[in-house]
């Protein structure tokens, strides 16, 4: 439970008291006591208020809102107002913007703009954080701390110029290791000075759209940009902590964010809580995987989703209403998938700038006659019955799929083999199609358990940390299934080749060994060419983007590959290692296949779907606790459907059905699950 303040599933979200006045803020209390809105986050974006001068404080505002949501019955999120920096420190101290990616330094304006290694930035931030802390700790509105907002952007100062050699030298202790690391004998880059380290940006090693001259130093910028993104967070929660122990600290993320490593930043937050933005066109399985990814970052824990739009957002090419319906079942979907919280950005649609047009609780029609005002106010209505009923319930998943941030960087700095290389688009494939089987995932990172699995899936493992492959030994000799993909085992963290051939440190789990990488333009496909029936795979399937060209040792060839030159070579094959079975798929392989190759490692598993023949455009997802198990089936498409739930009797929290054989879902329609003696 994230604070026992409020027991039950939060409802609420972004709140601007500040841009608004006594009247508008007497209609809200009315609006949010009829949508069943019990949380509020304020403070975001405040900093200018809080801090008109340089040694001027005013939290007078502050001191009025929170007593005033309290008197009204809310909680309160509070943010510690430092997303944006005053215009007053930009004049004073132009330490504290930010300098971009081809050597501008920026002006005040936008948000973002604080360079996170300006002692400016640090000093003010952190002094900030604890005087909020100080005079709210004890308020009864307090819920929990929300430390800046959507962290995020790099700079290229002189100052993280100089904190990058630093971070550096902490990392390498000597130039020797750096220059090993790097490989900088490679074009004449070897260092003698740490004075001579330039950070990596359009002037010096990078152009645009992550290309890089020396992958090392770039794969390590990234790692030291998170870092100090991080420690400006730390900065705050550290100060928060001095005076407000018992209450729960967190920043919101925004899912599969290439910049910031999150798995790091998990390590340090109370919380993980997320924005959930996705386009009317973006796969719903998409959606599930990033809320499945933020459930992971913890090891399983429940998250917050922190923000999400009512209807529509301001600044997507083009901005969709949602349907009828669809704020309540992605809203169940988040809930479904771990999150203990339901909540909007924002509460009330801003009067003037760029979110205006961003959707609200409380359109600028001002008042409840209005489609999404009835919606939430429907959603809010069921939380409330709900109660308590699922927080904290956890997944129970058998099958987790690796995800690792800074494989991800190293893959898409690399110097070929293709542009069409996506890391997250490839993990989406294997998470799609075990998301339309009905099979639950877990999305975990590279040092977490793998003893509680019975599948572990590792796409595009390019980068092999240290242990990892100890590790897939393990589990897989231990009797588990081990499946990795082709551009695997290629390098290790400091992105220098393992040599003796790919899959690198991978080879001996495999059973095999690769020799060419070959790369196809977008749109040209080659096949993989089942050698015999295996479950329901047989025949040809067509593949895209890379063939690895491999040869067997161990390892026993399941399909070849169809045409070119390296027809007949293996396109997919299992090598057996102890009691269990590792595959590695040579190329990346269409749903057709990977459906059924799947379904059928599941089912030498022993793990069956949460539902049986789930329908296209069906979700169904299961949280566990205390013995009860609550499966979740989320109707996607606009038109009724069917599914079949087995011959146990079921009751739905929501309606209080009781059911048996067969669900029947209207369009978008949510079903909660139960089953009853």
């Amino acid at each position: 439970m994230i604070n026992k303040k409020l027991p039950k599933m939060w409802y609420g979200g972004d709140y601007n008291p500040e841009q608004w006045g006594p009247e508008e803020w007497k209609e809200d209390h009315r609006m949010f006591k009829l949508a069943g809105i019990d949380v509020v986050t304020i403070n975001v974006f405040s900093w200018a208020l809080n801090q008109p001068g340089e040694n001027t404080y005013d939290f007078a505002w502050l001191d009025e809102t929170m007593d005033r949501l309290h008197a009204e019955g809310l909680g309160v999120v509070l943010a510690t107002s430092t997303a944006a920096h005053p215009a007053w420190m930009a004049k004073r101290h132009p330490d504290v913007a930010r300098v971009d990616f081809y050597g501008r330094k920026r002006s005040f304006g936008g948000r973002h703009n604080s360079c996170p290694n300006s002692l400016t930035y640090r000093k003010y931030s952190g002094r900030m954080a604890s005087k909020l802390a100080e005079r709210y700790q004890d308020h009864p509105a307090l819920l929990l701390w929300h430390v800046s907002n959507e962290y995020g952007g790099y700079c290229y100062c002189d100052h993280c110029a100089a904190a990058f050699r630093v971070w550096l030298q902490e990392r390498y202790a000597t130039l020797e290791a750096v220059n090993k690391a790097w490989n900088t004998r490679f074009w004449g880059h070897t260092f003698y000075d740490w004075d001579e380290i330039v950070l990596p940006n359009g002037l010096s090693e990078e152009g645009e759209g992550n290309v890089s001259a020396f992958q090392g130093i770039s794969l390590d910028f990234r790692r030291f940009m998170s870092d100090s993104l991080l420690d400006c967070y730390k900065i705050e929660a550290n100060a928060i902590r001095e005076y407000s122990k018992d209450v729960l600290i967190t920043t919101n993320l925004m899912g599969t964010f290439p910049q910031l490593n999150y798995f790091d930043w998990a390590k340090e937050m109370d919380i993980i809580s997320w924005d959930n933005y996705p386009s009317l066109t973006t796969p719903v399985s998409e959606t599930a995987m990033v809320h499945d990814l933020m459930r992971g970052l913890k090891d399983g824990a429940p998250f917050m989703l922190m923000e999400q739009t009512p209807s529509q957002q301001n600044w997507q090419a083009y901005n969709s209403l949602k349907r009828p319906g669809v704020m309540r079942l992605w809203s169940y979907q988040a809930v479904a998938r771990g999150a203990d919280t339901v909540m909007f950005f924002q509460m009330r649609r801003s009067v003037g700038a760029c979110e205006k047009y961003h959707g609200a609780v409380i359109e600028h029609a001002g008042h409840e006659n209005t489609r999404v005002f009835r919606e939430v106010s429907e959603l809010g209505e069921e939380l409330m019955q709900l109660g308590d009923t699922l927080l904290d319930a956890r997944s129970d998943a058998k099958v987790a799929i690796v995800y690792d941030w800074e494989n991800r960087w190293a893959i898409e700095l690399s110097s070929g083999p293709t542009v069409e290389l996506q890391y997250a688009n490839e993990v989406h494939k294997y998470y799609d199609a075990l998301f339309k089987l009905g099979i639950q995932v877990d999305m975990v990172r590279v040092e977490a358990d793998y003893s509680k699995y019975d599948i572990v899936i590792a796409p595009v493992m390019y980068m092999v940390k240290s242990g990892f492959a100890k590790k897939a030994e393990e589990f897989t000799a231990a009797g588990g299934t081990f499946v990795t993909t082709f551009f695997s085992g290629i390098v290790n963290e400091n992105d220098l080749v393992t040599l003796g051939g790919y899959p690198g440190e991978l080879r001996n789990l495999l059973g095999i060994w690769a020799e060419e990488i070959d790369a196809l333009p977008a749109g040209q496909f080659n096949q993989i060419v089942m050698k015999e029936p295996v479950g329901q795979l047989e025949g040809s399937y067509n593949c895209e983007l890379l063939f690895d060209l491999i040869h067997t040792k161990s390892a026993e060839v399941l399909a070849e590959y169809g045409s070119d030159f390296y027809k007949g070579m293996p396109a997919v094959t299992v090598n057996s290692f102890g009691k269990g079975k590792a595959y590695y798929v040579a190329t990346s392989a269409c749903a057709d296949f990977l459906q059924p190759f799947l379904a059928k490692l599941c089912s030498d598993q022993g793990i069956q779907p949460l539902v049986e023949d789930v329908p296209a455009g069906v979700e169904a997802a299961k949280r566990v606790k205390e013995g009860r198990s609550f499966l979740f089936l989320l109707n996607h498409n606009a038109e009724h459907t069917s599914v079949n739930i087995g011959e146990g009797k079921l009751r739905d929290l929501l309606s209080g059905e009781i059911l048996q054989g067969t669900a029947n879902l209207p369009g978008r329609g949510v079903m909660i699950l139960e089953g009853i003696e």
